[in-house]
Parts: structure tokens; sequence; C-alpha cells
């Protein structure tokens, strides 16, 4: 499509070249206002009338302090009185909700930030009931949790736990003082674990810890100590995630001296020695940055190819509609994205006013889901078979035509191989995932700008 040739084979070039993340597609940078609040509401009276469970995603956009690296919707606050204001717009929010879509079966619940777990116990606790009174809650649902391992409390545990937390994300990132000064992040190792302990010990066994490499001051050796302290308190997933040094983005990054950033060159060894060390501790690679023990979920849902990718990463989710709470959070329907004001006064107004808060998001037309899908399905099995992907959508598969010779060059150069409508990722599947996903972007290079691939 408008993707464009690649000319170079070299690792270190592909890894320079600028791509999307592809945890939506069309990606965020193609949303527009055309999808406002009415638009939105149509979406969900339909997801309400459709007998399929949903998931709820709920933006939580506090924190004590910003992190120089963060690239979340987020905004310090040290007192607790805007947090409570907040926590009773979203119970507002969520009962607006629940006009359009009625009592709608819900499988997953997913808290991201910012820090969840800044919400006043009794305010979590209130949004909770409200979840579990306006929606049906699976008794089966995965309700998980993103937290900042600084802020986690024996009793916070235990009041997660009795709230129907079952998973919980640590922001672990970097384990190394050096690192932790430079990004603004002091968090010795005995704080995640003392986090990591009064989780298990509340009951909560299903703990996740999130990494990142291409931080400034990162070394071989700091990274591979950081891999085996977080692998060797056994969580069971681990995710590596790539620093995104997006300034122009996110001002807060300005305060990261660019001096220590890594260069592509050592961006590809930080990722590799990492990648090694957990793989060293019995983890089985998930996608392009996620790590699982054999027997859990993630890895069955890889070895069963029904691994799905969205915008809190790989995921069993199989719901066709995520709705979305708090300010910037995206929704997802058949039908289309939707986003709420990122501001939150702007989402709190409309909210107050009895409005959604929708802003902007994109509705898909033409071939939008199906190129979704072959994007999902590279980053996820890292190999895709396009006949069967078009059939599904009652396509010929010549609709990939122009795409497979943009795809060319790497597979002349034994980087993916070409048979017939089959595409595999032979080398470096991981590091050139989403260099190849960008192959079977349409809206690539109209508009955006994009972190670089390692």
């Amino acid at each position: 499509m408008n993707a464009p040739v690649i000319t170079s084979v070299s690792l270190s070039e592909l890894a320079r070249r600028t791509v999307p993340r592809y945890t939506s597609y069309p990606t965020a940078p193609h949303f527009s206002t055309q999808v406002d609040a009415e638009i939105h509401a149509a979406w969900l009276m339909r997801a309400g009338s459709r007998d399929d469970a949903v998931s709820l995603y709920v933006h939580v956009p506090f924190c004590r302090s910003i992190c120089h690296y963060c690239g979340c919707t987020t905004k310090a606050s040290r007192k607790d009185a805007p947090i409570r204001a907040y926590a009773e717009t979203l119970r507002r929010e969520i009962a607006l909700v629940a006009e359009f879509t009625g009592p709608v079966a819900v499988s997953h619940i997913h808290w991201g930030g910012g820090t969840p777990n800044l919400l006043p116990a009794d305010c979590f606790e209130d949004v909770v009931e409200d979840i579990h009174r306006h929606f049906r809650v699976r008794d089966d649902v995965e309700h998980a949790i993103e937290l900042d391992p600084r802020h986690v409390s024996r009793e916070g545990a235990r009041r997660l736990m009795a709230a129907g937390v079952t998973r919980a994300s640590l922001g672990v990132q970097d384990l190394d003082p050096g690192v932790q000064a430079a990004i603004g992040r002091l968090q010795p190792l005995e704080v995640v674990e003392a986090a990591y302990v009064a989780l298990r010990t509340a009951g909560i066994h299903d703990i996740n810890f999130d990494l990142m490499y291409g931080l400034p001051g990162q070394t071989l050796e700091t990274i591979r100590a950081t891999a085996m302290n977080a692998a060797g308190l056994a969580p069971s997933r681990i995710a590596l995630f790539g620093y995104a040094h997006v300034p122009w983005f996110k001002a807060n990054q300005a305060l990261i001296d660019e001096a220590l950033l890594p260069n592509t060159e050592a961006r590809i060894d930080l990722a590799r020695v990492a990648r090694e060390t957990i793989d060293a501790f019995g983890y089985e690679a998930i996608g392009i940055d996620h790590f699982a023990r054999p027997d859990d979920p993630l890895t069955l849902a890889r070895d069963a190819g029904t691994l799905r990718r969205n915008f809190q990463g790989y995921t069993t989710d199989a719901a066709e509609t995520l709705i979305g709470f708090g300010a910037s959070s995206i929704g997802r329907t058949p039908e289309g994205y939707a986003q709420n004001a990122p501001d939150t006064a702007s989402w709190t107004r409309a909210i107050e006013a009895g409005h959604l808060a929708t802003v902007r998001g994109r509705a898909f037309a033409g071939d939008d889901l199906m190129r979704g899908r072959v994007i999902e399905a590279l980053l996820s099995l890292f190999q895709v078979d396009l006949a069967a992907i078009a059939a599904g959508f009652g396509a010929e598969p010549t609709a990939f035509t122009a795409d497979l010779q943009t795809l060319r060059p790497l597979a002349d150069a034994g980087w993916v191989t070409i048979d017939g409508w089959t595409v595999r990722i032979d080398r470096q599947p991981t590091e050139i995932a989403r260099v190849v996903a960008s192959a079977f972007d349409a809206y690539l290079g109209h508009g955006g700008r994009h972190s670089v691939a390692v």
C-alpha cells in the first residue's frame, strides 16, 4: 500500500525505522473528531444489544510525581481531593454508559494510569461496586490493575483482593540506582520485593513485572542484573518495553539527558541481554515484548493461535468491545474506536452535563479490520496466512499484492519468507516484527510521529 520500500536490510538500519507500536489499527494519530459522543452512544447501544461480553478499561490519570521517562496521560497530585473528585465523576460516567449498553456482561476489567492505586480505598471500592451494580460481571472475570510498587502496602493489597482484583502489574522499569536517578524514579529492589510479597500474601498470585530497555545510563551489566533480580522473584509474566523518547509529545521527557541515551546498536544489545536473561529463568517469549510461564494462559493462547493484542499489550481477551472510562481512555467496538477528552477538566464537564466525553475516534472503513488482523497476527505469531484472513473478510488475497512487493527486499535478504500468500518472519522476529507489520499499514506516512522499531 503506502508503506515505503525498504532499501536497507541491516538490523541496525531496520531498528532505526520509526513505526507504530500497533496496539490499535488504524493507530491513534489517524483518529479524528468525526467520531463524537452521538456516534459513540450509538455504538454502545449496539454493543449492549449483542449477546457478547465486553471488557472495561478504567483510566486514573494521577501520580504523586511524574517520572522523566513517562509517556502516559497523567499529572502529579500531592493531595487526595482531586483524586476523590475524579472518582465521583468516574461513577457518573459508569452510570451514563450503562444507560446505553444496559447490564451487559463483563469478562475483563483493567485499571491503568497514572497510578490507579492512588485512589483512596473507599473511592476504589465505590467504583468497583458501581461496575457490579450496572453491569453483569462474570464470575471468571480477569480483574487487573497497574500498580506503582512504591504505593503498595499490605493493607492496600488486601483491599484489592477483597475488591476482586485477580492480576496486578508492577511498574519495575529498572533496578539500577544510577538509572533510576536518571529517570526520576527511585525504587530499590526491596520496595519491589515488598510489594510483590504483599500481593501474594493477600492472595493475588497473577503478578506481572514491567521492565524497560533503552533508558539513560543503562549498560549490559545493569540490565542483566535488573532482569535477573526481576525474574528471580518469579512473577507470572514479564513485559520488556523499549523506551520511546518523544519529548516533542511528552514535555517531561526533556528532563532526560539525551547524551545518556543508548544508540540503536546499544538498544539492540540491551534488549537481547534482557531477553536472554529472562529466558534463562524458564519464561516463554510471547510476541515482541512479553514473557510468560509455559503453563500461563498467554503461552497457551500463543500455541493455539488465539493470542490477541490491544491497548494493554498481549492478552487472552477475545471481547470485540472495550469500553473506556476516564479522561483520555480509548474504547473499541466492532464499528470503530472512540476516545474521551484527554484533559480531566473537559472530561469532567461533559460527564457532569450528562454527555459522553467522546471527542475523537475512528470508524472502521474499507479494509481496516482485515489489515488490523494481519498486523495483529504478525506481532503475535510472527507469521500470517493472508489468503485465510482475506477469505474471512470476503476478500481476495490480491488486496495484499503491493504489500508483498514492499516486503520483497526483506525476503531477498533472508529476513522473511514469502510463500504464496503466507508471510513468515525468519530472523530477529522480536526486533523487526513492527517493521514487517508496517508494510500492511495503509496509513503509514500520512501523519503522526512514531518511536523507533527497537
